[in-house]
């Protein structure tokens, strides 16, 4: 199964990381947050990746480029001009980087990308920005059941604040950090007929929009409810939490 990547927006709510590199190369623990996607699907034997690139995508094919630099032991050999590698660390991965345009949205960047995926039943698409510890497997079986075309991965996030219930001015219930608000939302690890393709008019297509609306409407889209760890990286404070989490080998979606 191929596993396409989102991995062209700007990044705008994590300006302070993303004004210098593209948002999945944001590190944690020292590895790109997309190394991290990237080894949840291989746990799972998911290998052969596509991933979509736009702002400042060079930076995301200089990093596959030099893989090596980055995760074994080398000695440069000057005067012969060759590189030996020690300790080699290779991922049985094989990664196809597609430019999908600065300014394309979602829906667009997967409707470029599809000929890379024509030729199979189903795919997998995320973002290039959150992690889970969603049990794939399952979802993909839960997938093959239903035989629709698409699979959403649904999940209640954690709120941000503490939730306070007052009585006139008595406080009567307080939770520092409550589980969700009861409402499920978009996890971001789909599974998709490449027939999908059809619902996307071209570049400035929102695939979160009218293509999924289509599919409610056509009774084409089930939800894979995950209750596990979920969290997106959609500001500082979220990549420095999943930092820790790291850090404090505490990282849930290290499942790997």
């Amino acid at each position: 199964m191929k596993v396409v990547i989102l991995a062209g927006g700007l990044g705008t709510r994590i300006a302070e990381e993303t004004s210098t590199r593209p948002k999945p190369m944001v590190e944690i623990g020292g590895r790109p947050i997309l190394w991290h996607i990237m080894k949840i699907y291989s746990h799972y034997g998911f290998h052969d990746f596509v991933i979509c690139l736009g702002y400042k995508g060079f930076m995301i094919k200089e990093y596959f480029a030099n893989y090596f630099l980055h995760m074994s032991d080398v000695t440069f050999h000057i005067a012969e001009n060759r590189m030996e590698v020690h300790r080699e660390t290779a991922e049985p991965w094989r990664v196809t980087l597609v430019d999908t345009g600065e300014d394309t949205q979602t829906g667009g960047r997967l409707k470029r990308v599809l000929p890379y995926v024509a030729d199979e039943p189903f795919f997998a698409l995320t973002y290039g920005d959150g992690v889970a510890d969603i049990d794939l497997a399952a979802e993909i079986a839960f997938h093959k059941a239903h035989g629709r075309r698409a699979t959403v991965s649904v999940v209640r996030p954690a709120k941000r604040f503490g939730a306070i219930a007052i009585d006139g001015d008595r406080v009567v219930n307080f939770e520092e950090k409550p589980n969700d608000d009861g409402g499920w939302i978009n996890g971001g690890f789909f599974l998709l007929s490449p027939s999908v393709g059809e619902l996307i008019a071209g570049d400035n297509t929102i695939w979160e929009r009218e293509p999924m609306e289509q599919l409610v409407r056509g009774d084409d889209l089930r939800a894979y409810v995950h209750h596990g760890f979920w969290h997106p990286m959609d500001s500082l404070r979220d990549r420095n939490f999943l930092e820790g989490e790291w850090a404090g080998n505490r990282a849930k979606w290290r499942v790997w």
